[in-house]
């Protein structure tokens, strides 16, 4: 039996237009690309497997987004600072 996610998203029409122009745009990091696949995916009413069978990705990293997105919209996909050392090499 498939599992349906508790976070249904729905996309405003500038949340849309905003996503697919980071989905598609070559210079941004893959990760921003990848989340931003992950939430067009989701509002058009895929299920967490289906989306990271598409995307080669694991399960729980889909649901992740999903979650933060829907919580959070558009500022719940940018990177959080995280606890630590610092990272001593440049990205």
């Amino acid at each position: 039996m498939p599992r349906t996610s508790p976070f249904p998203i729905q996309l405003s029409a500038t949340e849309a237009a905003e996503l697919h122009r980071r989905s598609t745009k070559y210079t941004l990091p893959y990760f921003q690309v990848q989340r931003a696949r992950i939430i067009l995916m989701a509002a058009e009413g895929l299920e967490n497997s289906e989306i990271a069978a598409r995307l080669n990705t694991r399960r729980d990293v889909v649901s992740e987004w999903r979650k933060r997105f829907f919580l959070e919209r558009l500022t719940g996909l940018e990177e959080r600072s995280r606890p630590g050392r610092p990272r001593t090499f440049s990205p």
